[in-house]
């Protein structure tokens, strides 16, 4: 029995072996990748890689064995990842293994953006194939935000298309904290946690601390959907991604991603990462 990661070159994929490789021994991780060059240092410190790509069935073949406890990222290919998903849940099945843990979208059926389609999907053919599964229903990162602080800085302002509606963000290295300990635990199998952080925010509010933080005026601006796609297109995202993003946010403005239940925070042990942590950790980054 082993514990595996898919995706494990990803962002989260190398948190979620980061922490695995505190609670148990390097040969007992496994990371999956479509490229294993970009896990040589993985590699390196005693994890075994293997090559698996969510497109290619034949890769997944042998990718699992009998009783493995994996984490099964969601993939990032928009409109291809039912049928990507669909590979790595039957390989699982087949290899039988002991748990398939699967990266899903807070609020599993009640979410009605587009983003959430493919997890619900995912969702019934996990629940489908008879494999003893965990639903880690995330929610938004705070990096999701942070990540973009340059431009907000360079613009002075935030913006989006989520009107007042608030949003449970989350360190990434959270969500990743409580994969691994539902991978290295017991009693997770068949199991549904709705994972999101402690305190839900506005983006004006968000904006506000960006303002505290840097001393410097910076705004909330709230746009139409139509007028976001437009803006996120011409800083150079494809126009699907940029429609998938504007129609989160509208989820966001009705309450969607605002839910605080806990779980998070319980599976770690301790509160979540607030979001004002998260700024100042990328502004260190930006000085850098």
């Amino acid at each position: 029995m082993s514990f595996v990661v898919t995706g494990a070159t990803g962002a989260l994929g190398r948190l979620v072996i980061e922490e695995l490789l505190r609670r148990t021994a390097p040969d007992e991780i496994v990371a999956l990748a479509r490229d294993r060059a970009r896990a040589a240092d993985l590699a390196a410190r005693g994890v075994e890689i293997k090559h698996a790509d969510y497109s290619r069935p034949e890769t997944l073949q042998g990718a699992f064995a009998a009783g493995d406890r994996v984490l099964f990222i969601s993939g990032n290919e928009a409109g291809q990842r039912l049928t990507q998903h669909r590979t790595v849940i039957d390989a699982a099945r087949e290899a039988g293994v002991g748990l398939l843990a699967y990266t899903s979208v807070l609020g599993g059926p009640t979410a009605t953006f587009s983003i959430a389609e493919e997890h619900l999907a995912t969702e019934q053919a996990l629940l489908a194939s008879g494999v003893p599964y965990c639903l880690l229903r995330n929610g938004w990162y705070h990096e999701n935000y942070t990540g973009a602080l340059a431009t907000t800085l360079k613009t002075g302002a935030v913006v989006g298309s989520a009107g007042e509606g608030r949003v449970a963000t989350a360190a990434r290295r959270d969500y990743a904290e409580a994969a691994a300990v539902v991978l290295t635990g017991g009693g997770h199998e068949n199991t549904v946690y709705e994972l999101s952080g402690d305190t839900a925010w506005t983006m004006a509010e968000y904006a506000a601390e960006v303002s505290r933080q840097t001393g410097r005026r910076i705004a909330y601006r709230d746009l139409p959907p139509v007028q976001y796609v437009a803006l996120l297109v011409e800083a150079g995202v494809p126009a699907l991604g940029a429609q998938l993003v504007a129609d989160a946010d509208a989820g966001i403005a009705r309450g969607e991603l605002s839910a605080t239940p806990g779980e998070l925070s319980r599976l770690i042990g301790r509160p979540t990462t607030p979001v004002a942590e998260a700024i100042a950790e990328a502004l260190k980054g930006l000085e850098g």
